[in-house]
């Protein structure tokens, strides 16, 4: 059994700044990932991270932008929190070494978002994410911790309300380890692979929220799930927000500029929910293009010149000639909305502090609330960082005083029971081909626009899928990276989830933000203006709901 005071499941961004802040106020710390560090998803996001900075900008319209673009259902005292963070988190990884890109006078460049007053986001061409991760990674590597990379989180253990460590799955030698913590920080990320169509890594499987709801936690507003509207065509690989920000032009099989129908102020740049909305209702009207993967629209930027193109949005250039055959130089790139985040998650304080007493929580796996129903874009950087490094320190002060965790000879047979009969099985599913089906359901019946007939089928649907999934199969017997293994544990984990994201939206009888019901097509904030807590129950999500935090900002409209 390996013992640690603070764990960290993750080593994203999120991870990384929750792991350094406890290495610094003193505790023994540990790293539990599915991948190598620099491997993580954090790495993938491209446009950039928010701070109001400059003189015609302000903290007060970062505030305002990101309550108007969560349709008012985020919480304002966390939201001003968040906001008032920005500055001195860019200025810190910035210390770090994170090399961000310049405008002429040398200041920190910066590009207009959906959703912002100001050009706010603040940027290294198209990898900001990946430009971020390694500053952060080079500076925790001067610090004492461990490191358990390529171990798939399986349980928590958590009796009397109370944290005492995990169960963890090492792929290198196919043991089942105990890690005894004081104080469990989940960092793991999104499970935006309950979707097949998605922006999202394929390791983003929802583990840490998964274990989170297993052990007693409450999750909060799972059925906000944003979808990008720019995804390349085919692959569903992320065209960043930067793009329009840039001065890229949605453009439908027509050759018009459509956004003018449905944001005629901003037009490209509305907020992500409203531009996904816009695409897919162009591609239904018949007036989208078409071809062998289904309808799409152009994003154009010829106009913008090779020499901008190809050095602001680089990685973007790339993408589209290597995965799609196109030069964006001097053609349009083809695209559709793919799922990208999800607003809801681990439900926690500004402390990242959840309902299990030493549990806590932060980036994508967590829901503050700072993105409410809909989250702008330039935020989620911002959130890892700020969120993550207020994890670590709560996790490590919890730990200076906590009792010595308890760990029982029951808590690995019992957390490996189930994956023990998984392999003894002669017969039964394969865990690709019941993934498979659930990311074609949710697809189908629960993604832009959703109604109760829908919801209803994709709910009976997904609840008979996690019946066959008792009787799982995994046929490899291999001790060394059994990827039939690890592709149960996580199929499992999204199959728990999904249900979670069903239900919640199910029961949300009004549009909001990403959540779009069209047999309720308008904001309700008389019955919904609150969020949705869900919570394991024996038969299935238990949903609970806890008023919306405000302090100065009424609801109004929401227009672009």
């Amino acid at each position: 059994m390996q013992r640690h005071e603070v764990v960290v499941v993750g080593a994203g961004l999120a991870g990384q700044r929750a792991a350094l802040a406890a290495v610094q106020a003193g505790r023994d710390v540990a790293i539990v990932s599915k991948l190598h560090p620099l491997r993580s998803h954090s790495g993938a996001a491209q446009g950039g991270i928010n701070a109001a900075v400059g003189a015609e900008d302000s903290v007060d319209t970062h505030i305002f932008d990101t309550v108007k673009g969560s349709d008012y259902l985020g919480d304002q005292d966390a939201i001003e929190f968040f906001c008032r963070e920005a500055g001195p988190i860019v200025v810190e990884m910035e210390h770090f070494g994170t090399i961000f890109s310049r405008s002429d006078d040398g200041s920190l460049a910066r590009r207009p978002f959906g959703g912002a007053h100001f050009p706010r986001t603040i940027y290294a061409a198209d990898r900001t994410g990946l430009a971020l991760l390694q500053a952060l990674w080079e500076r925790l590597g001067s610090e004492n911790l461990t490191l358990y990379d390529e171990w798939d989180l399986t349980r928590l253990v958590v009796r009397d309300g109370r944290v005492h460590g995990l169960v963890a799955f090492d792929r290198t030698n196919g043991e089942f380890q105990e890690i005894s913590a004081k104080a469990v920080v989940l960092a793991t990320g999104p499970a935006g692979r309950v979707y097949g169509r998605t922006t999202n890594a394929h390791s983003c499987t929802g583990d840490g929220i998964a274990a989170a709801y297993e052990s007693g936690a409450a999750l909060k507003d799972m059925e906000f799930v944003q979808f990008h509207p720019t995804a390349l065509l085919e692959s569903s690989i992320l065209i960043t927000e930067g793009a329009r920000g840039e001065g890229g032009l949605l453009k439908n099989a027509s050759g018009e500029r459509f956004m003018v129908r449905y944001a005629p102020h901003v037009q490209e740049l509305a907020s992500r929910d409203v531009v996904s909305r816009a695409i897919v209702t162009e591609i239904k009207e018949g007036r989208g293009f078409s071809g062998p993967y289904g309808g799409y629209v152009h994003l154009e930027l010829m106009h913008l010149g090779k020499e901008r193109i190809e050095s602001r949005l680089t990685e973007i250039c790339d993408f589209a000639r290597r995965f799609a055959g196109i030069d964006p130089v001097t053609e349009p790139i083809p695209v559709y909305p793919a799922q990208h985040y999800m607003m809801g998650g681990i439900g926690t304080n500004v402390r990242a502090e959840t309902n299990v007493r030493g549990l806590y929580a932060a980036g994508e796996a967590a829901c503050v609330s700072i993105h409410g129903a809909n989250r702008l874009g330039g935020n989620s950087l911002l959130e890892t960082l700020v969120f993550g490094r207020e994890a670590g320190i709560a996790a490590a002060a919890y730990a200076s005083t906590a009792p010595t965790p308890e760990m029982h000879e029951s808590d690995l047979d019992e957390a490996t029971a189930p994956l023990r009969a998984w392999s003894s099985r002669a017969d039964g599913e394969d865990p690709s081909t019941l993934r498979t089906e659930l990311q074609r359901t949710m697809e189908e019946y629960v993604g832009i626009f959703r109604d109760e007939a829908g919801l209803m089928e994709g709910l009976r649907r997904v609840r008979e899928l996690r019946r066959r999934f008792e009787k799982v199969r995994v046929v490899d017997r291999s001790q060394v990276y059994n990827l039939n293994l690890t592709d149960a544990l996580e199929t499992g984990h999204l199959l728990e989830l999904a249900e979670v994201i069903v239900v919640g939206a199910f029961a949300r009888t009004e549009s909001r933000g990403a959540h779009s019901r069209t047999d309720y097509p308008k904001r309700d904030d008389a019955r919904w203006m609150r969020h949705t807590i869900a919570r394991k129950g024996p038969s299935g999500p238990v949903l609970d709901y806890a008023p919306v935090g405000f302090t100065k900002y009424e609801p109004t409209e929401r227009v672009y």
